[in-house]
């Protein structure tokens, strides 16, 4: 996946401070073997816009996100930080920064196996645990792999980010939520020696996994919670399905642009019966409104 990072001025100012990322995959050699491949944008927001702060790659917020190739795969994924622990002066994106760059390392190192997206989120969070300057925290996470050689891909998800897969304008695939209570996602957790055992820590082998095949065009969309919580899955399928077999980075870049506007919006409508909302009216939580937070949307479509 060859990338290319665009911040011109005028997607800036569009989408207040955000940014955005091209990748599309490597076409300057005829593939014979026509393998699959990834064809990917990138775009979010931070939940506390600032213009003092230049984008970061890889982070919105205290979302974090990479993109990597391996041998025979493609690899994406997403981390959202739990933002409570900032109360303790830690600073949630620190956590799920390091997860997701070690990931990157590990698929470029040759060090994943393709159908075990599992064992990259769980071998990222033990080098975590095993790092000299703790690094503490906690965090939800997906990986999304493309095995080129089958054309299957296989996922593996803790908490409440996710994946969705469009095909033919219908939902085919999708990962589940994950929550121990509302709005209490699954994690993976480093506490400080003092909170031990009095806040939640989830093992990675409780990651929901999946795999299935894919076709040429689907559509995947792999994003943090400030998306699903804010978008109603039917106006994620309107865009979605909107990009099938689409093979224009440009094109490709305004659909996530658009997704991830449409979360911000969203989250800041105060009036707006969001997924979030009908959620907690669900748990007995009388509200409405989105729910503002950070934003990351990762939208690819497979090309063999």
């Amino acid at each position: 996946m060859q990338q290319i990072v665009t911040t011109g001025r005028l997607i800036s100012r569009a989408l207040w401070n955000g940014f955005t990322n091209l990748a599309p995959s490597n076409s300057e050699h005829v593939n014979k073997k026509r393998e699959p491949s990834f064809l990917y944008a990138v775009c979010g927001f931070p939940k506390e816009s600032s213009r003092k702060h230049p984008p970061i790659k890889g982070k919105f917020g205290d979302d974090a996100w990479f993109s990597a190739k391996g041998k025979a795969t493609d690899v994406l994924g997403v981390a959202d930080g739990v933002g409570g622990w900032r109360h303790y002066g830690i600073d949630p994106g620190e956590f799920s920064s390091f997860l997701m760059t070690t990931c990157e390392r590990l698929v470029s190192l040759g060090k994943i196996k393709p159908n075990e997206p599992n064992k990259l989120l769980a071998q990222s969070y033990y080098e975590l645990l095993e790092n000299k300057q703790p690094i503490l925290g906690s965090s939800t996470a997906c990986v999304v792999v493309l095995n080129k050689e089958t054309s299957s891909i296989y996922t593996a998800n803790i908490g409440d980010s996710g994946f969705m897969v469009v095909r033919g304008g219908h939902v085919v695939h999708r990962s589940e939520e994950q929550q121990h209570y509302f709005n209490t996602p699954y994690q993976l957790s480093v506490p400080p020696p003092a909170h031990s055992g009095q806040v939640l820590s989830d093992s990675p082998d409780s990651a929901d996994t999946s795999d299935f095949a894919v076709e040429n065009g689907d559509v995947i969309l792999l994003a943090t919670d400030g998306v699903f919580d804010n978008v109603p899955d039917h106006l994620l399928l309107k865009e979605l399905s909107k990009i099938e077999g689409v093979r224009d980075p440009t094109k490709l870049q305004c659909a996530a642009n658009t997704i991830a506007w449409m979360a911000r919006i969203l989250a800041f409508d105060r009036s707006f019966l969001s997924p979030f909302a009908l959620s907690a009216q669900a748990n007995g939580i009388n509200t409405v409104g989105g729910k503002p937070d950070d934003i990351t949307v990762l939208l690819a479509t497979i090309a063999i």
